[in-house]
């Protein structure tokens, strides 16, 4: 007579086989189409802002909200549904965001005001959040071996690049024929599609050993990321000395100084207070902030400058963008190769002179500046932006232990959305500030102080990139490590190992 337990084991299903080649490129493919329709929503929007503007009779900074509710969203929530899924089921939380993010998508193109766009576009970021980390989480439990994982990871960077390329020129393409919701609505029989394949093919998986939610930490995270941004987008509309005003501001710096306080107490924080002594990591985090903040000031700044100063149409306008998505398509692979032969110095200085240079050309930008100048300053743009990931990737997880590559990664990942919405926010409200009045003439000498806010920061990148890969910075990654290797193992159960997770 069998025991109970031997019982249970015969009554428990056999595990499933591994996945055949067509059919772990297939989950690949998946994977890569919500990276996709969430990449391109990061920069296809843009070329709409000023037809949203007219149809929604939008002020500039509902326009910042517009971008930077999708960003902030994203940025606030993408460590936390890492952690969710690891531990309820990663292909669970990525349908979910699925659902979510076509929800979003079309209920934007329906939004009768520009609070609702703003609310919507909040909705698809809470969508989004849950599809990159998670998606990265399951091809690194499909593709189990080294050599072809890293080329499903190639792929995936690819993609990135690809769909923040795209994003102006079709965009352009839908608004023309179709008005501003078409660049919402394409978003959902994608979605769907996606929801239908991830059903049939996707496997489920968790994390053996998922690492503790932080509620409280990631409390903090929202209330400094959105008062901090709503402080600056808000404040020439109501005065930087509004109670309105200061209240954000004060919130925002006690969250700041409340979050590395807390973070320390906590066993599995939100983020590990301790990576930051790592040169490298740190020039990552910051790099991120840099490069992303250069790209969200400048998709938004050169739209308006394109569409309401030089008056083209949309499907011009991101015409014009060609030369910027060319060098990308181009520069993200060669990046990634340079990178894994050389290290990361060579592209992030390049980086950093590239974005330097496309802002120092557009401080003489003027409503009848020759297109010769604007070319070269797209082009330099794209090829800076296009070097910059794969370095901020590789810096941000070289030299952490197995268990926290993931996590680290994530927080490259976080950094990126930061950027983007603080480019919006500040370089935004600089250039709108100096406006006076409607008068589109008025733009293009105003906007020179955000393309000078485009050289600091592509100075900021390049002297990163000299700094923090030397190896006195590479010696303080090595103690970081050894420091975190060396927990005790109480502290460490918690904790998954899979290094390559979550590097979108």
């Amino acid at each position: 007579m069998p025991d109970p337990q031997s019982r249970a084991a015969a009554a428990a299903p056999a595990p499933a086989p591994a996945p055949g080649r067509r059919h772990r490129l297939l989950v690949l493919a998946i994977c890569c189409l919500s990276l996709f329709i969430v990449g391109l929503d990061n920069t296809v929007v843009n070329i709409a802002l000023p037809v949203i503007q007219r149809d929604l009779d939008a002020p500039a900074s509902g326009l910042q909200w517009i971008t930077a509710a999708y960003t902030l969203v994203l940025a606030s929530l993408l460590m936390l549904f890492g952690s969710v899924a690891d531990r309820f089921g990663r292909r669970r939380v990525f349908q979910t965001g699925l659902v979510c993010f076509a929800l979003g998508s079309l209920l934007c193109s329906q939004a009768p005001g520009l609070g609702w766009l703003v609310a919507f576009r909040a909705l698809q970021a809470v969508g989004g959040s849950m599809l990159n980390p998670v998606a990265m989480s399951i091809i690194a439990n499909t593709f189990t071996d080294p050599k072809e994982r890293a080329r499903a990871i190639g792929v995936w960077g690819g993609v990135v690049g690809i769909s923040m390329a795209l994003g102006p020129l079709l965009g352009g393409f839908l608004v023309d024929s179709a008005g501003w919701p078409s660049i919402f609505l394409i978003n959902v029989p994608v979605a769907l599609v996606a929801i239908a394949l991830t059903a049939r093919y996707v496997p489920e998986s968790r994390a053996p050993r998922p690492r503790r939610l932080d509620p409280v930490g990631q409390l903090l995270m929202i209330v400094l990321l959105g008062c901090g941004t709503a402080a600056i987008i808000e404040g020439p509309a109501n005065g930087w000395t509004s109670p309105l005003i200061l209240t954000l501001a004060a919130t925002a710096v006690a969250a700041l100084t409340a979050f590395p306080l807390w973070e320390r107490r906590v066993a599995e924080p939100l983020v590990d207070p301790r990576f930051f002594a790592s040169a490298p990591f740190t020039g990552a985090t910051v790099t991120a902030v840099c490069a992303f903040a250069a790209l969200g000031g400048f998709l938004f700044l050169n739209t308006l400058y394109l569409q309401d100063v030089r008056h083209y149409g949309p499907v011009e306008a991101g015409l014009w963008t060609l030369p910027m998505a060319g060098m990308m398509l181009v520069c993200a692979p060669l990046s990634g190769r340079i990178v894994a032969g050389r290290g990361p110095r060579l592209p992030l200085v390049a980086s950093g002179l590239g974005l330097a240079a496309s802002g120092l050309l557009l401080t003489r930008l003027a409503a009848d500046s020759p297109p010769a100048l604007l070319l070269a300053a797209y082009g330099l743009f794209g090829f800076g932006f296009g070097l910059v990931n794969a370095p901020v990737t590789n810096a941000a997880v070289a030299g952490m232990p197995r268990a926290q590559a993931g996590v680290a990664a994530a927080v490259a990942s976080t950094s990126r959305q930061v950027g983007q919405s603080l480019g919006v926010a500040v370089i935004g409200t600089v250039v709108t500030s100096a406006v006076v009045g409607p008068v589109a003439t008025g733009f293009a000498p105003a906007s020179h102080a955000g393309w000078w806010i485009l050289v600091g920061l592509g100075g900021a990148v390049l002297a990163l990139g000299l700094a923090t890969t030397t190896d006195r910075a590479g010696a303080t990654a090595a103690r970081v490590a050894a420091r975190l290797g060396a927990e005790p193992p109480a502290v460490r159960a918690g904790v998954r190992e899979a290094p390559p997770e979550r590097l979108r």
